[in-house]
């Protein structure tokens, strides 16, 4: 067994223009102030990373990561979920997923997805001089819009996809196995990992390779209706980054896990803050720490309600009262008759 550690949060849904939220020491002291101990960096953010610099170079990586330090807080994971989604697009999503990426490439799907790949090999490297050993990233979809069956899809199409999806991916995980790091996929609809079974396909394509590996959102299993804590029972060795998010999913006569293209306040499943939802925590925690899985908790604010400085203030106390400290001894030591060959052979009778 093995204590989580935590608590941290996901610096995404907080960067910003106004302080303290628009450089990196400002949001790194707000954050320890509230009480985490760590922060996950979003490296699209150019205001809290230079991603190409602390990839080449280590000195520079040893400052920053020094900085981030004397803040209160340590680093637990580099993020790329934005450059990581970019890996594989669809077509259909071209003009939309275009904002993730600079300028120079709009409207240039091979420079964009040559661009997220050099991204993604800049973060391995950087994650590596950082030492880090996971990190979080999205797979990037070329099978989201057959996800329903109609119209039936052509024979083999599912495997060809994600044939494609591993040799995309294959030279970006091989990079991150030279730096020791894990890419820690967050399960979410959208992207062609999404689920259990999309994993082991795509685990499967790529040889089962061993630096891919899950990030285990159970906010995006209540929202799918998956079963989150038999998830965790059945991916134990794989998990090795853990998001802290809220969900709740009370369907309609009129809507259900399709939402009816409705906006997040009323989607029967919505994202919440931490204890506003549905989600099991107290079991979750209890699952980690009993696996011995050894990651971070950190927090990912996502509500459509509440305001997400109330939401991070609540999250912190939050973790820390769910992160356990697990026993080294059994509650029934002291009734122990300590080891015995010929007792033992007595009490069976042999």
């Amino acid at each position: 067994m093995k204590s989580i550690k935590g608590p941290a949060i996901f610096l995404a849904q907080f960067a910003g223009v106004q302080p303290p939220f628009n450089d990196l020491e400002s949001i790194c002291k707000w954050a320890a102030s509230l009480g985490y101990t760590g922060v996950q960096i979003p490296t699209w953010e150019s205001s809290l990373i230079d991603l190409k610099k602390v990839a080449e170079s280590k000195t520079y990586a040893d400052e920053y990561k020094g900085k981030v330090e004397e803040t209160g807080v340590t680093i637990t994971e580099l993020s790329t979920h934005l450059q990581g989604q970019l890996v594989a697009v669809n077509p259909a999503y071209d003009v939309m997923f275009d904002g993730f990426a600079p300028g120079e490439v709009h409207g240039k799907p091979k420079e964009r997805q040559k661009w997220a790949e050099q991204q993604m090999i800049y973060a391995a490297k950087a994650s590596a001089n950082l030492g880090l050993k996971a990190h979080a990233s999205f797979s990037g979809s070329l099978l989201w819009h057959t996800v329903y069956p109609w119209p039936q899809r052509p024979a083999g199409l599912v495997e060809d996809g994600f044939k494609e999806l591993a040799r995309l991916w294959k030279p970006i995980l091989n990079t991150f196995d030279e730096c020791g790091v894990d890419v820690c996929y967050e399960l979410h609809p959208g992207e062609d990992l999404h689920d259990g079974i999309t994993y082991e396909r795509f685990l499967e394509a790529t040889g089962n390779h061993s630096r891919a590996r899950i990030l285990y959102d159970p906010s995006h299993f209540v929202l799918q209706q998956l079963d989150y804590l038999a998830f965790i029972d059945i991916y134990k060795d794989y998990i090795k980054s853990f998001h802290v998010k809220d969900a709740e999913f009370n369907p309609t006569g009129k809507s259900g896990v399709y939402g009816g293209y409705q906006g997040w306040v009323d989607r029967p499943g919505r994202f919440r803050s931490l204890g506003d939802g549905q989600v099991d925590f107290v079991s979750i925690f209890t699952k980690l720490s009993q696996y011995g899985i050894d990651c971070w908790a950190v927090l990912e604010w996502e509500c459509c309600i509440k305001h997400p400085e109330q939401g991070a203030e609540e999250g912190a106390e939050f973790i820390k009262d769910h992160i356990i400290r697990v026993t080294e001894k059994a509650f029934d030591d002291f009734a122990g008759g300590g080891s015995d060959a010929e007792l033992n052979r007595k009490i069976l009778g042999i």
